[in-house]
């Protein structure tokens, strides 16, 4: 267990299926002890998707990283009574599967609070609790899909496709949730009283996309109520990101070896990119508005900028916009991202032996505190033993017959004296 970080000391019960795992991992490198209860044989997330590292996918090396694993059988009436007991001595419980998957085990959020009154439950689904599409099963790209975060793409032939794109419901829900479970849970010490939280990795992903659907709304209303941008003397863009395909001063452009982003809308700006180049004479042309200018539509200083960049590495316009105060960001890919000298300061990998595969670290830093040590995700039931003795308090002649009655799961650990026995 981690022995610092902010959640040092904080139990949390997980349940857990595949991706919205996530939600432990993130609690577990604040320094929570996340105990993750597993099915006999575990979570199928270790099997799922690609890269397999050494027989485990890559998706059960990130997302499980820093728990416990306990193999319970909740199909047993002595697996629930377990459950129950682990539930008693936890602050969080994380059900992060279909809604209603530990209820129909007999394993209610009333029968949780009868025996800790001050429990926090963070109930992850892809749909939510409530609504017509509640027990549609789905996977994370569906929840994008739904939220208008990933267009079909089109081949040659005529198919449509999934294209490429950053999955946004299943990966910003784990941050939604440590948010809601943190607060619930100052609130649980404070007063005693608990919390059940309802978090839809589907609201979630429409939520994030909450500039283009909402100033779609806003379109709805009348042109003398709600105009576009300013600068652009009120026209109405596409809403969201959508609005900057016509852009110039705000615009991706190639440089000498790749792509840079150039974000000069405001006038200051853009003074000093064009001061920095040499080119007074394109400002003193095209001076703009003050603020959030695009020079939309001016075609020519586009041919001019383009030109500009070619003559130069991304590497070297970054260091350009940082020594004149002008906004240019690298623009990478999964693969040229690890080279980056801002990655490698920031996101260092943690060696394969540590984490089971060369992992990124969370996001998270504490200034003048180290980080919670890194625990590889955990084999099946890896743990089962170690907590039901440090956590229960139980004999290690009840843990075997446990064992043999099927009731809980995982390796046999080595043969030792029982301290209790």
């Amino acid at each position: 267990m981690a022995e610092r970080g902010p959640l040092a000391g904080v139990r949390v019960l997980e349940s857990s299926l595949l991706e919205p795992a996530a939600l432990g991992m993130t609690l577990a490198e604040l320094g929570a002890d996340v105990i993750k209860v597993e099915p006999p044989g575990g979570d199928y997330v270790r099997t799922m998707a690609w890269p397999i590292i050494e027989g485990v996918s890559l998706l059960h090396w990130h997302v499980n990283r820093g728990k416990r694993s306990v193999g319970i059988d909740l199909r047993t009436s002595t697996g629930v009574d377990l459950y129950l007991d682990l539930v008693e001595r936890s602050e969080v419980v994380i059900e992060a599967m279909r809604p209603g998957a530990l209820a129909r085990r007999g394993i209610t959020v009333q029968r949780m609070r009868e025996r800790n009154p001050a429990l926090v439950v963070c109930s992850v689904s892809g749909w939510g609790m409530t609504g017509p599409y509640r027990d549609v099963p789905a996977h994370g790209i569906g929840f994008d899909a739904w939220a208008g975060l990933a267009a079909p793409a089109v081949d040659d032939e005529g198919f449509v496709n999934l294209p490429p794109h950053t999955t946004v419901g299943v990966r910003v829900t784990p941050v939604w949730g440590a948010l809601a479970v943190c607060a619930a849970l100052l609130r649980a010490r404070a007063t005693g009283v608990g919390a059940h939280i309802d978090l839809a990795q589907s609201d979630v992903a429409a939520a994030t996309n909450w500039y283009a659907i909402e100033g779609t709304r806003a379109y709805e209303r009348p042109a003398t109520e709600v105009t576009g941008n300013p600068s652009d003397g009120g026209a109405r863009r596409a809403p969201g990101v959508a609005g900057m395909a016509g852009s110039v001063r705000y615009q991706y452009y190639r440089s000498m070896d790749g792509h840079v982003l150039l974000m000069a809308s405001e006038r200051e700006f853009w003074r000093n990119f064009c001061r920095a180049v040499g080119r007074s004479d394109l400002f003193e042309a095209n001076p703009g508005e003050q603020y959030a200018d695009h020079a939309r539509g001016n075609r020519t200083l586009r041919q001019e900028l383009q030109a500009i960049f070619e003559t130069r590495t991304t590497a070297a316009w970054v260091r350009l916009g940082a020594e004149a105060n002008c906004p240019i960001a690298a623009v990478n890919d999964a693969a040229s991202i690890a080279t980056d000298p801002q990655f490698r300061a920031r996101l260092p990998w943690s060696p394969a032996e540590e984490g089971g595969a060369e992992l990124m670290p969370g996001p998270i830093r504490l200034v003048d505190e180290e980080p919670v040590p890194l625990r590889a995700a955990p084999g099946a039931g890896e743990h089962t033993d170690e907590v039901l003795r440090s956590v229960l308090g139980m004999a290690g002649a009840r843990i075997a017959d446990l064992r043999a009655a099927g009731v809980v799961d995982g390796p046999v650990p080595p043969a030792e004296p029982d301290a209790e026995g």
